[in-house]
């Protein structure tokens, strides 16, 4: 349950912060009206909150694994809103980004 919990917030977190970069990106970049932005500015902080829900206690540990999440899941929003096509170099370097999260979150350690 674990498990699944902290993947599950990591797939929110990934959502509201790539969301709320993609929105401000889409205000500032592309034209869109400025409430885009306003909305990005609220899923940013949104992330900020969800990140502290995981069940892990240590900042650094979360957010490093986290960064792994956000490069997947960065190749991931773009493939969907902006049609972007992965490279297999892009591809290699999520599935290493996404092993390195499994290594640092759920890998055993000893209690001391």
């Amino acid at each position: 349950m674990t498990i699944a919990r902290s993947v599950l917030l990591f797939a929110l977190a990934a959502l509201a912060e790539i969301g709320g970069a993609w929105l401000v990106w889409q205000a500032v970049r592309e034209g869109k009206a400025w409430w885009w932005a306003g909305l990005g500015v609220i899923a940013l902080g949104a992330y900020g909150f969800i990140a502290t829900l995981q069940p892990d206690a240590s900042f650094g540990r979360i957010l490093a694994a986290y960064g792994g999440v956000f490069v997947a899941g960065s190749l991931a929003w773009g493939m969907v809103f902006d049609k972007f096509k992965p490279d297999r170099w892009d591809l290699i370097g999520a599935t290493i980004c996404l092993l390195g999260v499994a290594v640092i979150m759920f890998a055993p350690r000893s209690a001391g």
